[in-house]
């Protein structure tokens, strides 16, 4: 909307803004943002963009466009890409899980994804995925509102997600314990005391302490089919978030835009039917945003429809 462009605008104008020379006029702080948001929203190509704006050279809004992403990461980062840091702070994305994903205890869904690159010069295979493509890897952390809290990009695209997530600053703060996580706690309705957890795929390795994952898919008795029907379900958060993201922005520099969005304006961003949802009968409904898309599940994942005695309960 125009009250969020002049938002920003405000906010990245100190950051951006260059000095007239005796041979040219800087490009305005208005143009530097509406060029970017535009590159991000449609992926359209820089000779296009250049020759709309007025821009002399698609190295100049190559130059553009990475400035104002930094400086939008930068004035955005610390209120909406913010990791919790307080008990407080986990156990109100846990309360969003439990009330809208029927999943308590839950302090967010992880998920890598693929980044396509073009390879840097002299890295043979390190950056080759099981994709038959050049990738870096993108690790994120969902709340139950298709917001991202934790993200973490770079590793090559051969590491898998075990791999990822062993190598990550996430594991290692679970690790020390300076993420300040609830302690255990009582489940709702029952007496029966359990951490909370962040939920992943079968992919990521199983830590009863802090990380939950789906039961091995085979001879599963009708309490574990409901319980990775119901982690499955509170895990797709994380997959939308992501399908979200790289179908409304070509990049995935400006996680915070995103969040900014899903803040601000929700239901335009994020209309019912753009995100998965299930029909009355429980089948799962895919969102709009599966028909397109830029990144790559890290690792293959499961039939996403549950069977049919764990939808009954």
């Amino acid at each position: 909307s125009v009250e969020d462009f002049h938002f920003l605008l405000e906010k990245v104008a100190p950051h951006i803004t260059k000095k007239d020379t005796h041979l040219r006029k800087a490009i305005s702080p208005k143009d530097r943002l509406s060029v970017t948001l535009r590159f991000l929203a449609t992926g359209e190509t820089f000779n296009s963009l250049s020759f709309q704006y007025r821009i002399g050279s698609t190295t100049t809004l190559s130059r553009i466009v990475m400035e104002t992403c930094s400086a939008l990461t930068s004035v955005l980062r610390e209120k909406y890409l913010k990791t919790p840091k307080t008990e407080s702070e986990w156990k109100a994305i846990a309360k969003d899980f439990a009330d809208k994903w029927h999943f308590p205890h839950c302090l967010g869904a992880v998920e890598g994804k693929h980044i396509f690159i073009q390879p840097p010069a002299k890295s043979g295979s390190m950056f080759f995925n099981y994709k038959s493509r050049f990738s870096i890897i993108l690790m994120a952390v969902a709340d139950a509102n298709y917001r991202f809290v934790y993200a973490s990009a770079g590793t090559q695209g051969r590491v898998s997600d075990a791999g990822v997530f062993a190598q990550s600053d996430l594991r290692v703060a679970m690790d020390t314990g300076v993420l300040h996580l609830p302690p255990d706690d009582t489940l709702p309705n029952i007496d029966a005391v359990m951490p909370y957890m962040f939920i992943a795929d079968e992919a990521f390795p199983l830590r009863k302490d802090v990380m939950m994952k789906p039961y091995p898919f085979r001879n599963l008795n009708i309490n574990q089919k409901i319980f990775n029907y119901r982690l499955s379900r509170a895990r797709r958060v994380v997959e939308n978030a992501f399908g979200i993201l790289t179908n409304r922005q070509s990049s995935t520099h400006c996680l915070c835009l995103h969040n900014f969005l899903c803040d601000h304006r929700s239901d335009a961003y994020v209309p019912p039917a753009y995100v998965d949802y299930e029909n009355a009968n429980h089948h799962l409904i895919e969102g709009a945003w599966r028909t397109e898309g830029a990144l790559q599940t890290a690792s293959m994942g499961r039939a996403r429809n549950p069977p049919v005695e764990a939808k009954k309960q």
